[in-house]
Parts: structure tokens; sequence; C-alpha cells
């Protein structure tokens, strides 16, 4: 606060040249402007900003050219998107305290803000006189002359941040680009061989200097360059990469054919280069509309170099299901995983080609690694309790699911959640312990009251105990509603109705669960004879217990029906 009160008669009695000489205030106007001023500060420090605000404005009124003052004042006007007032009340700021670099820095950013180019070029060229030593004025004008297409001052610019910093490859860069710009080639080659002179043992800057010739048709200073960096480092992956280039643009298929072996082939290039030199020829490739298996055979041969990085493995998993190569992508991420078992997106992918394969046991190989890898994901967990049920592995899905829950929180997925204790409901039923089966849906319901599989075995387990059907039809009419061509769906529902003695309009639903696929299953086809039976049609109701009967039904009573012709139950 001392520093901001000197500040405040600011250049007061200067002798400098073009300084105008400010009249210095009285003691009592001094003591007033402190007091204010100092006020202003505390009440911004306790965000009382309207206060504040008054304060500053008493501290103008008694000095309007109080520097400190008028850059505090000028941060209000802009927040109330007084721009001329902020823009006026910087600008005296600046004018009064000339060596203050920060009040020159506000008013060029509000220069800026209001697209005023030229006065902002003025006052930054003017700070790049005064302040020297500061880079920041000078990198905003090389913007600005470059946007307003003045090369030379943008170069003059340029020089005078590399004599700040040295030379560098940004800066040698952007002068070679203006200097092709100015169709002043040979200066702009000169810039790059500026950088190599400087750096003689990088050898980034002598293959830039020969991918700069190649981008201006000129292979033929090109090649020497590369040349001299392999004859000093013989696996300089960037030089490979070059000289790969410079054999296809100069048609030598094979040389370039023997230069990607080499980058491509060689333990000792990157990975990281393999993988941005496969990616360019797949492009190449798919632009030509080429033949994929050359691109696969390269893949096949890099790989086989047994790598211990992913990423050119998983870039030709990811390039094998481009092409729909499901299957042949299997032994690709499996040696992803083992080399990161961390990779997530791999294993999502390689189990994805098992459940499309039905192949259960290399579902539980990715989702038991999955687990171990990493603990917390569930989907690993759902995919493997699925995998066990399949299998009729109830105790295993039962434990893979109950072990899913430790790891269950507030930002789990609820349909996720809800889908475990539908898997945890539906094995519960098939070890007979219905009221803990019953209780899983329920569960599986508070997560996702919408969850369709719950809601369709809860709802036909309910009626196969014959209890709370309201319950059982107002959940199954959710499953209808949702898939009303579901023969599974539609089942369920006309069971219900027919439990609830609504026999007319069950044989509705059964007559659309048939139409709808419902025929391929026993169970409804005999539910259908159970059904026809109830609605007086007896010769309908025989054929299609017969059917039931012929698809292999294990119904204890379906050959007593068939025999008595009447419907019983067990």
């Amino acid at each position: 606060m001392v520093a901001s009160c000197g500040a405040s008669s600011g250049m007061r009695g200067s002798k400098k040249e073009n300084q105008k000489q400010i009249p210095a205030l009285s003691a009592e106007e001094q003591r007033r402007f402190d007091y204010y001023f100092l006020e202003a500060i505390r009440l911004k420090g306790q965000d009382e900003y309207a206060a504040a605000f008054d304060m500053l404005q008493h501290c103008v009124n008694i000095d309007p050219n109080a520097s400190a003052a008028l850059y505090e004042i000028s941060q209000y006007y802009l927040f109330l998107k007084q721009n001329n007032q902020a823009m006026k009340a910087l600008e005296g700021a600046v004018a009064n305290a000339p060596d203050n670099y920060w009040y020159s820095q506000a008013l060029s950013n509000t220069y800026l803000q209001k697209d005023d180019k030229q006065n902002a070029i003025n006052l930054l060229e003017s700070m790049a006189q005064r302040f020297p030593d500061r880079r920041e004025s000078l990198f905003m004008l090389v913007d600005l002359y470059s946007r307003a297409g003045e090369n030379n001052k943008t170069i003059n610019t340029l020089d005078k941040i590399e004599g700040l910093l040295g030379k560098s490859e940004q800066l040698s860069m952007e002068k070679f680009r203006i200097y092709l710009q100015m169709q002043e080639t040979k200066k702009a080659f000169e810039e790059i061989e500026g950088l190599v002179k400087e750096y003689p043992m990088d050898y980034r800057y002598q293959v830039l200097l020969g991918d700069l010739y190649m981008q201006q048709g000129q292979p033929d200073n090109a090649y020497p360059i590369y040349q001299r960096v392999l004859d000093a480092e013989p696996d300089n992956a960037l030089a490979l990469l070059s000289m790969t280039s410079y054999y296809e643009e100069t048609d030598q298929p094979e040389l370039y054919k023997k230069y990607l072996d080499k980058l491509l082939l060689e333990k000792q290039v990157p990975a990281q280069t393999k993988l941005g030199v496969m990616q360019q020829l797949i492009a190449q490739n798919e632009q030509a509309k080429g033949d994929s298996t050359k691109i696969i055979s390269l893949f096949d041969e890099i790989i086989a170099l047994d790598t211990e990085d992913d990423q050119v493995p998983m870039l030709y998993s990811q390039y094998l299901w481009s092409k729909n190569m499901f299957k042949e992508s299997e032994p690709v991420l499996k040696q992803v995983i083992r080399i990161d078992p961390t990779n997530k997106a791999a294993r999502l992918m390689l189990l994805r080609v098992g459940l499309q394969n039905n192949d259960t046991q290399l579902v539980k190989l990715v989702c038991e690694g999955g687990i171990d890898a990493t603990p917390d994901a569930l989907d690993f967990y759902f995919y493997l309790a699925i995998a066990h049920n399949q299998d009729e592995q109830y105790d295993d899905a039962l434990r893979v699911s109950q072990k899913a829950f430790e790891y269950v929180t507030p930002e789990s997925s609820k349909e996720m959640v809800s889908d475990f204790y539908t898997i945890v409901g539906d094995i519960y039923y098939q070890q007979d312990k219905v009221e803990e089966a019953f209780s899983a849906y329920d569960s599986s319901l508070v997560y996702n009251p919408n969850n369709i599989g719950a809601l369709n075995n809860y709802a036909y387990y309910l009626s196969v105990a014959r209890t709370d059907l309201d319950k059982a039809e107002e959940m199954s009419y959710k499953t209808v509603k949702a898939e009303p061509n579901n023969a599974t769906f539609l089942d369920t529902y006309a069971w219900i109705l027919f439990e609830k003695g609504n026999y007319a309009e069950a044989r509705i639903y059964i007559d659309n669960a048939m139409k709808n696929g419902g025929e391929e299953s026993d169970v409804v086809v005999e539910h259908c004879g159970d059904i026809y039976y109830m609605t007086g049609d007896i010769p309908g109701a025989l054929k299609y217990w017969r059917q039931a009967l012929d698809m292999g039904s294990e119904s204890k009573v379906l050959k007593q029906k068939i025999s008595k012709k009447k419907y019983m139950t067990e």
C-alpha cells in the first residue's frame, strides 16, 4: 500500500525530457488522497467493491493525475464494461507513470480487446524501448506485425527476441516461414543453417534442414544432409524416416522398401516413430484404396519382433477392426494386454471379440485379468458373472457379483448395479431361494426402475408363485410397452393375465407371442395350449400341448393334459 500511495504523486517534480510537470498537492490534499486511497484498498480486500469504487472516485477528483488511482479505477470500469472510461483512465496512468510496466501492459490488452491494433502497436513499440528486457511485448508485436503483413518489422522483432533468448527452433522456423513469404529463399535457408551451426550435435536440426529442402522441391540438396546424419548416427530414426520419404519421392522403390524395413523392423527405432510411420502408411493406403493385406503384412512383421511397447500392436488391432476382422484381432489384442495389463481399451475390445463369438472361456480370461489389473472396473465383474452364468457355474457368478458390490460408489453406473442385482436374483431363483431372489429384484429396481430384464423375471416368478399378481401385471406391462414384439415379455404378460383369470385378454397376448417367435419355445407353446383351453378351444389346446411335447418339454403334467384333454396344474 505504501508503494501504491507513493505512485499517486508519480512523476511530480521529475526533470525527465518531454515529461510534463504536474503541480504538487498541498499537504491537506495529499493527506485526504492517502486516506481515500488506503480506504479503497481496504474495502477492496473485504469485497466491498461499490464502496471502494466511491473512494477511488474521491482520489481521482483530488488528483486527476494519480497513476495508481487511475489504474485501480480502470479495473472497475472494465468490470462494469465501461471500456472507454477504462481506457481513458489507463492512458492517464501510463502517461503519468511510464516506467510502470504493468500499467502499460494493461493498456495494451485493453487496446487489443477493442481490436485497436494501431494504438496497440504504438504502445508495444514504446514498451519495447522502455522495457528492453521484457520479452512479452516483443512476442505480442510479432503477432500484430504478422497479422498486418509487415514482414520486415516481424523479422526485426524476432531478431530482438533471439538476442534475448538465443537461437531456437521456434524462432528460426518462424523467420524461415516469413522469408519464404517474402520470396527470399536464400535468407530462409540461412536461418535454418544458422540453427544447425549453433547446435551442430543436435541432428534434429540437420534433418529439419533436409526436410525443408525436400518441401521446396530440392531433393539433391536434401540427400547429402540426410547421409551425413546417418554416417554419424546410423540408427537415427528421424533421418531414416526422411530417407524413406526421399526414396519414395524420387521413385526408387527398392531403396524405399529397404529403408522402410530398416525403420520398422529394427528394435532400436523408437515405437513412437514406428507408430507415426504406420499411421502415415495407413492413411496413404486408404486414400489410394490400396490392398489392406500389405499393411497387415507389415504389422505382422513388426509385432513379430516381440516388442515391449503396446502402441503399434494397439494400432494394428484398431486397423483390423476397421476392416471388420474382429476374430483376427484376438492374438494381437492378447499381445497388447500381455505388455500392458492395465490397457482397458484393448481389454474391452478383446472382451467384445469373446462376446461376439460366444466364447465364454475368452470372456473369463479377459475379465479375470481385468479385475486383477483394475479391481474397481465393474465392467469386468459384470461380463465375468454373465459368462459363469452361461456355463451354469452359478456359485461363481454369485461370488463375482457380490465381490463387485464392494466397489460400487455413488458415481457407479446405476444401470450396471441394477443388472448385477438382476443376475443375483436369477441365481437365487435357480437355487430355489425365492425370498432372496425377490429381495435382489427389489434392489435391482431401486437402482433402475426400468430394468426390463428384472421386471420380466420378477413378474414371471411372482406369477409362478401365484402371489402379488397385481404387482406382477404392472411390472410385466412395462416390459410389453417397452418391447411390444418381444415373445418372452408377451408370454409373461399373457401368463399373468391367465393366472388372474383374464383368459380372453391372455389369448390376445399369447397369440402375439407366438407370432413373434414364441413357437420356438416349448414353454410358450404349452402356455398357449393352457390359455386356449381356458377360452374353450379344446382342439387348439390339444394341438399346442402335443406340439410342446414334440419339442421335448419337461413339463410334469403335459402328458396328463393330453391324455385327459383338460388343463391340470402340478
